[in-house]
């Protein structure tokens, strides 16, 4: 029962993220027009700064650009690309990306594996801080429409992005926020290196 109470809970929250359906064709062309510098046209981004958005859950894609737009998402550069950007586009876009395949990428730093592994899969009890792979799964597909794909994304990139839920200057998730709060640099940079070699 407490279960299926939990799941009643979600549904809401898991509609109010679903993208419009994108048409994957019309997505690719605006990823070659507008999104390639950045992400390369199949998502797959060589600059280790900028997201991998191959293999991204659409409904996760389009809410990111969403929020761009309307500024819950802080990013001077998204938020001069989402604004030109109509619901459809967003939703086409989402649709491609998430129609690529990412790549492999492997670890950076090799020594730091083991470290992420383990907060990665178990969290560290003694600080309260919950495993990773609670929200985005054990092999870092995550879940659609709630929880995003982190498997082979750039360790540069989420090193920044906790970084950034941990001081507040992103804020547009209430869940990863106090996560992020318990991270040290050390742990934050460990999680990382095992998320980038993860797929």
């Amino acid at each position: 029962m407490r279960y299926l109470l939990a799941l009643f809970t979600l549904l809401p929250l898991v509609s109010a993220l679903a993208a419009p359906n994108g048409d994957p064709a019309k997505g690719k062309v605006l990823a070659e027009k507008i999104c390639v510098a950045c992400h390369g046209v199949d998502g797959n981004s060589v600059i280790s700064t900028n997201p991998v958005l191959a293999g991204q859950h659409s409904d996760y894609l389009y809410k990111q650009l969403s929020e761009f737009k309307a500024s819950k998402r802080k990013n001077p550069v998204m938020f001069g690309i989402a604004t030109t950007l109509s619901d459809t586009d967003m939703a086409n876009a989402a649709a491609w990306f998430s129609s690529q395949q990412p790549k492999e990428q492997g670890a950076s730093d090799k020594a730091l594996i083991e470290a992420g592994r383990a907060i990665y899969r178990g969290g560290i009890a003694a600080k309260g801080l919950p495993a990773c792979m609670s929200c985005h799964s054990p092999d870092g597909a995550g879940i659609p429409a709630q929880f995003p794909r982190l498997a082979g994304q750039h360790a540069a990139y989420i090193r920044a992005q906790l970084t950034a839920f941990r001081a507040g200057d992103r804020a547009n998730s209430a869940i990863m926020m106090p996560i992020a709060e318990k991270m040290t640099d050390k742990e934050i940079k460990a999680v990382a290196e095992f998320i980038q070699a993860l797929h």
